[in-house]
């Protein structure tokens, strides 16, 4: 009776084991991200995280910095601002990313956060540092935020053209 026992234990022990092992497709996915990479439970909480820590909502969200994050909803995030960002470049604006996002495939939104430039203080450096695990989670979750998207942020202007309205504080 014991060594039937020993053989259901055995038996029992090497399927778990088997089931611990990475499926072909787990690794082939692993190997597909590849570099530092935000982890989490799906791509558009990732997404998200990365828009709360890489201070996107600061530039691209109205009221976001002046509020310390309170204001607006989560709903009314990223979809460009009114409140200018005054230097020697002039006043720009943080875009309206919903729109962006609208207007391109993912592969584009890849591609152009590896390679864009604008005005300041939109960090590029850091955005084309992102693995592009990272920039298509961000893209999903932009895409996935509620409510509409919003109107486009007032162009830039030069340098020496006052700003309508109060100076961002």
């Amino acid at each position: 009776m014991s060594r039937a026992i020993a053989t259901i234990a055995a038996a029992s022990v090497a399927a778990l084991l088997t089931a611990c092992q990475p499926t072909a497709e787990a690794e082939s996915s692993a190997q597909a991200v590849s570099g530092p990479h935000v982890v989490a439970a799906t791509d558009i909480e990732a997404g998200r995280y990365i828009v709360l820590v890489g201070g996107c909502n600061d530039c691209h969200t109205p009221a976001y910095a002046r509020t310390g994050g309170t204001e607006p909803p989560e709903s009314e995030w990223l979809k460009g601002s009114t409140e200018g960002h005054t230097g020697p470049w002039g006043t720009s604006y943080g875009k309206n990313l919903r729109l962006t996002v609208a207007g391109m495939t993912e592969d584009e939104w890849v591609e152009k956060l590896a390679t864009g430039s604008s005005l300041p203080p939109m960090p590029w450096p850091s955005v084309k540092a992102m693995s592009e695990a990272d920039k298509r989670a961000v893209y999903r979750y932009i895409k996935a935020l509620p409510g509409d998207a919003g109107q486009p942020a007032p162009a830039p202007l030069p340098p020496g053209v006052a700003p309508p309205g109060p100076p961002a504080v």
